[in-house]
């Protein structure tokens, strides 16, 4: 396109006489160029003076400016213009250049235009079609986030193994104050986790989170209502605040990311081309201090920093974070098995539920310290998580009669017994030990350890102890011994006296006369 003022030289020097070879010399303008505008004056009424008095608007439509040094729009061009569009989307797909689309073009239309005209007109259409906005974004208002399309990355010191890196990147919109964080990978446990890191470095949330339709966020995309996944949701409610997402393909829709990452890379990843980090901590850890020098790095072209922005206008605006951040959680579908207990796959390890819901279809909710199970939106068990392979973590209030009976069998020993006797007396504890010591094996003697504390349930803890007094005074030491002593009420004659002399007056007694 010819600029106003050079137009106007070249009408300048037509008025003054001179040839269009001369002007092209001097001017360094298109022979045809002049020879164009000096045809269009020439069948213009006007003189060169009248011309020459017109705003720049007006000579641009007498002289018909916007054809460019083209020759006069003629029938070629409408059936151009209305391929226009059809160009524009081929454009996009790959492989196809203008080169391609004139090709197509001519062998279509042999008489059609010529390839430089052809691509000046796509370029114009192009440009009319690929507007910008600036749009002025409010403080405290927008977080966007997105995934750098370049990765950082670290080294193991014991295997010499690269790590790559995912690298988060988040920015608000209105200050452009951005954060950066390598993840050990993309996943949504560790994506969140970064999310709620972000948010402590920004010391508040904003009110709506932008990102792009990520498999971590959106679950069906739309441009309306996008629809997005439990724990987005979750995460989203932990911290009161909305969730956004752009319209497919359409990065514009959250520019300001997009610049930032194009920054982190000039600001960030540039200067630590050359410094090896062995872990993540250590790479994450010089992440920070370049990230601390971008966001204090003065603007070029008014005062001030993204960080003095950030403090000074929108860190108050931003919502209090939470008490405590946000810890993830996975949720899976379990099949409650029959001996009461669902398996936490990831671990191997089974937890147990009341034994009234065999067969049940639970949903098993667990984070790194907690295993929850729900029926029906209600909790039914809750467990510490266990990392030990292969276990069977299971409650006592959850198993049947039957099996916590076994259970309670299983779990006898000397110990068990001596201490509920300790408690009700010495004497108790003496026959208890007593009894454990009249086996070979204390195991075959846990029966009659049963047996008495069925007894000691039955009678009182007084009485038994009684029992054990009076027990101690013979020689045997049984159960059946206290049951006798119980239920014929013996337990209250503790006062007896022996006297080994004494012969009771009997008539089936013999004197010494039998015996002569």
């Amino acid at each position: 396109m010819i600029s106003m003022l050079k137009l106007r030289k070249i009408i300048q020097q037509l008025e003054k006489g001179k040839a269009i070879k001369h002007i092209s010399k001097e001017l360094r303008s298109s022979k045809n160029t002049n020879r164009k505008y000096k045809r269009l004056i020439d069948q213009n009424s006007k003189t060169y003076h009248e011309i020459l008095s017109l705003n720049d608007e007006q000579l641009c439509n007498l002289l018909d400016c916007q054809s460019g040094p083209f020759t006069t729009l003629d029938d070629r061009y409408p059936i151009l213009i209305s391929k226009m569009d059809s160009y524009a989307q081929d454009l996009k797909k790959p492989g196809v250049t203008k080169q391609t689309l004139w090709e197509e073009y001519r062998k279509e239309h042999v008489n059609g235009y010529g390839r430089a005209q052809f691509c000046e007109y796509i370029t114009r259409h192009l440009s009319i079609i690929d507007l910008t906005i600036q749009i002025d974004h409010k403080y405290g208002d927008v977080l966007e986030v997105d995934f750098a399309g370049k990765s950082l990355g670290y080294i193991d010191k014991h295997t010499g193994e690269y790590f790559s890196c995912p690298t988060l990147v988040c920015t608000l919109s209105a200050t452009k104050y951005f954060y950066v964080e390598a993840l050990p990978d993309a996943s949504q446990e560790q994506l969140y986790a970064g999310l709620s890191r972000a948010l402590e470095y920004f010391e508040g949330v904003p009110t709506n989170i932008l990102s792009d339709n990520m498999k971590q966020f959106v679950i069906k995309s739309n441009r309306y209502e996008p629809q997005f996944n439990d724990v987005a949701l979750e995460w989203s409610n932990h911290y009161q605040t909305n969730l956004q997402a752009t319209r497919v393909r359409h990065p514009k829709d959250k520019a300001s990311v997009e610049g930032t990452v194009n920054n982190a890379y000039y600001r960030i990843y540039a200067p630590l081309r050359n410094v090896i980090s062995y872990s993540l901590e250590e790479l994450n850890d010089n992440v920070k201090k370049q990230l601390v020098i971008a966001n204090n790095r003065p603007f070029q072209k008014r005062e001030g920093s993204r960080f003095t922005d950030f403090i000074s206008n929108e860190k108050d605006l931003l919502m209090p974070l939470p008490a405590d951040p946000f810890v993830y959680k996975h949720k899976i579908k379990a099949k409650v098995r029959k001996d009461y207990h669902i398996i936490l796959g990831e671990d191997k390890n089974s937890y147990s539920v009341p034994y009234q819901y065999v067969g049940q279809t639970v949903v098993v909710v667990y984070d790194t310290n907690e295993v929850a199970i729900y029926l029906n939106m209600k909790q039914i068990a809750v467990h510490k998580r266990s990392y030990a392979k292969y276990k069977y973590i299971t409650c006592k209030e959850h198993l049947h009669p039957k099996h916590l009976a076994y259970k309670d069998q299983l779990g006898w020993d000397s110990e068990y017994f001596l201490n509920i006797m300790v408690k009700v007396g010495p004497n108790s504890s003496q026959i208890t030990q007593n009894i454990l010591a009249s086996r070979t094996y204390p195991e075959q003697s846990f029966n009659s350890c049963c047996g008495l504390i069925k007894l000691l349930k039955a009678y009182g803890n007084t009485r038994f102890e009684n029992a054990c007094t009076r027990a101690l005074l013979g020689k045997t030491h049984t159960y059946l011994t206290l049951k006798n002593i119980l239920e014929k009420n013996l337990d209250t004659q503790l006062s007896i006296s022996f006297n080994e002399n004494y012969i009771p007056n009997h008539e089936n007694i013999r004197g010494h006369k039998s015996y002569l």
